[in-house]
């Protein structure tokens, strides 16, 4: 999966692949996105021919394809 495109609303980060489907994850979920600006969070760079999305800044990579596998409450139950 490639990104085509990404974005921020003040609780979710979207992606949109280049077969234009749509995923988003709470920010909540990554905290390293805690009390940044728009501008920091907008700078981001794709990285694997768009298949990765990393912040050099905050120090968070994340692959397009987690938009749609990952399953926080799955992850979860793993754990305990």
């Amino acid at each position: 999966m490639k990104a085509l495109r990404v974005w921020f609303d003040d609780d979710f980060i979207f992606v949109e692949t280049e077969d234009h489907l749509m995923g988003k994850m709470p920010l909540q979920w990554f905290p390293s996105f805690t009390n940044k600006t728009q501008k920091e969070k907008e700078e981001f760079e794709l990285w694997e021919e768009g298949s990765w999305i990393h912040w050099e800044k905050i120090g968070e990579d994340l692959s397009v394809e987690g938009f749609f596998t990952f399953d926080k409450e799955k992850l979860f139950r793993k754990i305990v």
